[in-house]
């Protein structure tokens, strides 16, 4: 269960409770109230709006040096851009996808495996059967009294063709 703070009185808002506005630079302010929400949607500083719990460290009315109100500063510290890392990060997102291409081609070709062979066999009775079709009758004929069965061979691997760059 995720509890989060409320952006206006930093009270807990629960799951299920408040309401979630997003803004346009997808910074996202969650309330724990309508009144929360209302305030801020007046443009109303939570350093002067006397109930809030901003109001009350800033003003004294609080414990503000107790260590345990240290675990709930948020840190919004800005990170450093690095050029190098961020050159090292892209041409590893290339390497990434290219490895990503070729397993799901190895593994569509592993799994396709199976199915050429079924395939090939289907086509060589299918081929024997109406052989007919391929072969005038008249030499089906002929090759009859001379042979007695007919057997047809397809290529196991098919040719590949190299191309030459110039």
């Amino acid at each position: 269960m995720r509890l989060e703070k409320c952006w206006f009185c930093s009270s807990t808002v629960y799951p299920g409770h408040g309401i979630q506005f997003v803004r346009n630079d997808a910074k996202i302010f969650r309330f724990c109230r309508s009144k929360c929400h209302k305030n801020f949607k007046m443009k109303r500083n939570p350093r002067k709006v006397k109930w809030t719990k901003a109001y009350r460290r800033l003003h004294g009315k609080d414990m503000t040096q107790d260590s345990t109100f240290e675990f709930e500063r948020k840190r919004n510290r800005p990170e450093r851009y690095d050029r190098n890392v961020a050159e090292k990060t892209l041409i590893a997102i290339k390497k990434i996808d290219k490895i990503r291409v070729a397993r799901e081609a190895r593994h569509h070709k592993m799994r396709m495996k199976g199915k050429q062979a079924i395939e090939r066999q289907a086509a060589l009775t299918e081929l024997e059967k109406s052989i007919d079709l391929v072969k005038a009758p008249a030499s089906l004929l002929q090759e009859s009294q001379i042979t007695p069965k007919i057997k047809v061979k397809v290529a196991d691997t098919q040719p590949q063709v190299e191309h030459m760059e110039e």
